[in-house]
């Protein structure tokens, strides 16, 4: 991808997704996500309607008037986006590739942090650290952000998300809103996500394609495993294939859904095809 094609891409992005983050997610990421607490701000006049329990009785003394004490959120919090950059996100059958609507989520939540003053780090991850980007704050920041997911190009195909929580928790001492981006084709991350969700707010977001739920009956076709490149023929008339195909899915659903809501992280599933404007929303009226 040549420089003009990536900044007209990065452009579109940014576009699409900070319109949503001023108008929509905005107050919402805001209100679900609260900062350490409330911090002393200033004094001013008192006046009908406030609460007599703030009134700076020393500043009212001196002055001969009621005075109340004004306090502000103390925010100055951390949002950092892991994302899944392994071989099966370069899957997609209908309208977009699943990293295609992983990047535009990534992207959304890292304007609508931007928009409340918050700082936003980026780890892109396959079985290895791809990329590491430390949390700062500003336009500019997000807009390299969304520039490395678009144009990074991975080292492995493979898929480790165990590893990628404890390097989090190694590089990220402080409390942070952390979300997860992938498709979970993959397990052995419980304990960890454990551990890190007592230490982070964790919310996993798992992007799917309906396609792979099952195998349709197709008769004998050629299939490659997107993360180690093998290629088998594989009998779809086959009943038990097709069954055997579907209960694997399943599991790893199961296992995404088990192990999030466990740790006490959470969790949501979005389609390819769907909107994830509404499953965002959803999701941060029912924690808000």
């Amino acid at each position: 991808m040549d420089t003009k094609e990536l900044l007209k891409k990065v452009r579109k992005i940014e576009i699409k997704t900070r319109r949503l983050s001023d108008h929509v997610f905005g107050g919402e990421y805001h209100s679900t996500f609260k900062g350490r607490g409330m911090t002393f701000s200033e004094v001013r006049q008192y006046q009908f309607g406030d609460d007599v329990r703030s009134i700076d009785w020393n500043v009212t003394a001196r002055y001969n008037e009621p005075f109340v004490k004004v306090f502000e959120e103390e925010r100055e919090l951390t949002l950092m986006l892991l994302v899944d950059i392994s071989g099966s996100e370069q899957f997609g059958t209908d309208t977009q590739f699943k990293n295609e609507i992983v990047i535009e989520i990534a992207a959304t939540l890292a304007f609508s942090a931007l928009q409340n003053n918050d700082k936003i780090g980026l780890i892109l991850f396959s079985d290895e650290i791809e990329l590491f980007i430390p949390p700062k704050k500003g336009k500019s920041h997000v807009l390299l952000i969304i520039r490395d997911l678009l144009e990074f190009t991975p080292k492995s195909r493979k898929t480790d998300v165990g590893m990628a929580l404890k390097f989090l928790s190694n590089v990220i001492k402080k409390k942070a809103i952390v979300f997860v981006l992938s498709d979970f084709m993959t397990e052995g991350y419980k304990d960890t996500l454990k551990i890190t969700a007592n230490k982070h707010d964790v919310t996993g977001i798992r992007v799917y394609d309906k396609h792979e739920e099952e195998i349709p009956n197709l008769g004998m076709v050629e299939m490659m495993d997107q993360e180690t490149g093998e290629q088998i023929l594989v009998n779809t008339t086959s009943k038990k294939v097709r069954n055997q195909y579907k209960a694997h899915y399943l599991e790893q659903v199961d296992y995404f859904e088990d192990s999030f809501i466990k740790s006490g992280a959470g969790a949501l599933s979005c389609r390819v095809d769907e909107s994830y404007v509404k499953k965002l929303l959803g999701y941060f009226k029912r924690r808000g």
